[in-house]
């Protein structure tokens, strides 16, 4: 029975240690995103001559095209950008506008209520984001 209790710690001990991402290998997301597109740029550069074996003249020329590569990335991703400020801005005017029509439907004491639901409901959605960011950073 003895033997058979230590097998299992054992094995699951093993398990747990196989499960585990090598330190190092991969740059956490919170730190890649403190390097400013330049940095990036040198620092993928450098993984690619060391895993390629690029030569100067390679790596001036794959330096030019990393650095177009990133401008292009930035500029699609601030378009991105306006384009959501401009949903998110579109979708808080038909918002309030339904509310507007809601509450010329709704009796005053009706109207307080469902100014305390919404204000609920934005509660539960705040406290749902936060769970999602926290499961995000133990990834």
């Amino acid at each position: 029975m003895k033997k058979m209790f230590a097998i299992a710690v054992l094995m699951i001990g093993m398990t747990s240690f196989a499960q585990e991402k090598p330190a190092g290998k991969k740059m956490d997301k919170a730190r890649m995103e403190k390097l400013t597109p330049e940095q990036r740029n040198e620092q993928h550069l450098k993984k690619l001559t060391k895993d390629l074996g690029l030569n100067d003249s390679q790596q001036k020329q794959m330096a030019t095209l990393l650095s177009e590569q990133s401008a292009k990335r930035e500029s699609k991703k601030a378009e991105r950008e306006k384009l959501m400020e401009a949903k998110r801005a579109e979708r808080n005017e038909e918002m309030k506008a339904f509310d507007t029509k809601v509450k010329a439907i709704l009796t005053p004491d009706q109207s307080k209520k469902w100014d305390e639901m919404k204000a609920e409901k934005r509660e539960k959605v705040k406290e749902k984001i936060q769970e999602r960011r926290k499961k995000a950073e133990k990834k």
